[in-house]
């Protein structure tokens, strides 16, 4: 079976040639591998030009990442999409298991697994694998962000392409944006239980780590957007309302952490929608005493106070 390998690329001169590698390396399966570049300033397009044929090269201005990926699927030939991003990579069975475990995906739009994070501290790493809730219906997946990071997923080209790839000018959470409309538009998703995709952590200057209140408001947009479809199909549980609530009282605390009256503000919009539910570890006894007795602001407070100093 042909699948493409899509490496959307910016300035990963130190990564890129093992995410390459790591494409070309993927056994069992004929492999593609389409490098879009989108407008580096530093040596990754040489490293990309130095596999010669054995690679796809396709050079650009400054156009986001989602518009790589747009390009990897406009030229793609596989029938299965795999997007990598360049500063992660692939073991050499990831693409080849992922098909034999769905019985070559034949009763599916989207294979997806757990994937392999790799956190990286100076010249060392670690290594765990990624939450994941099979047993869980995909929307509450879908919820719990459980649904993997872009490397875990095989896409079958064609129902990619049906729903219109990826949301160009998306700031962030660039895939959970492609996976909802994937849900929406009722595509096949399928668990498949081998990690296989290592997503490496070494930067903290990635947009969803320097902006979180970014984040917060486009994901909460996210949110809604599923309560809504949901509730029109009529498909809504209490099950999806309370782990949404999990998840927005979650984002209200880290929305305090940098801005108390926006957070409280939020607190309160999402408790008038019944979208607040303390749970889980950001929700401990004492803390649930505190919001009960005095409400959200005060918790915080008292929550800021007894934070051990750093």
């Amino acid at each position: 079976m042909k699948i493409t390998v899509g490496i959307p690329c910016f300035n990963a001169e130190r990564w890129i040639a093992q995410a390459i590698q790591s494409a070309l390396d993927q056994r069992d399966v004929e492999a593609e591998v389409i490098v879009v570049d989108d407008g580096s300033t530093d040596g990754s397009v040489g490293i990309a030009k130095n596999f010669g044929e054995r690679v796809k090269v396709i050079e650009g201005g400054r156009s986001g990442a989602n518009h790589a990926r747009n390009l990897v699927l406009q030229n793609a030939a596989g029938e299965w999409v795999q997007y990598l991003d360049a500063d992660d990579y692939l073991e050499p069975m990831k693409v080849s298991t992922q098909l034999r475990e769905a019985n070559g995906g034949s009763d599916a739009d989207v294979l997806y697994s757990s994937v392999w994070i790799e956190t990286w501290n100076d010249d060392s790493s670690s290594r765990t694998v990624s939450e994941s809730s099979p047993d869980a219906d995909i929307f509450t997946q879908w919820i719990r962000w459980h649904i993997p990071q872009t490397g875990g997923c095989l896409w079958r080209h064609e129902a990619l392409a049906r729903i219109g790839g990826w949301k160009e000018g998306q700031p962030c959470c660039q895939e959970h944006e492609l996976y909802l409309r994937a849900l929406v538009a009722g595509l096949r998703f399928q668990f498949t239980p081998t990690p296989g995709a290592v997503y490496r952590i070494w930067s903290e200057q990635t947009l969803c780590r320097k902006d979180p209140l970014l984040v917060i408001r486009i994901r909460t947009g996210l949110f809604d957007t599923l309560l809504t479809h949901l509730a029109k199909k009529k498909l809504l549980t209490e099950i999806h309302r309370r782990e949404l609530g999990r998840a927005c009282f979650e984002m209200a605390r880290t929305f305090a952490n940098h801005d108390l009256a926006g957070a409280a503000a939020y607190h309160a919009e999402r408790k008038a929608k019944g979208l607040i539910r303390l749970a889980g570890p950001a929700a401990p006894f004492s803390y649930r005493l505190f919001h009960s007795l005095l409400g959200f602001t005060a918790a915080e407070k008292i929550a800021r106070w007894m934070r051990p100093a750093k």
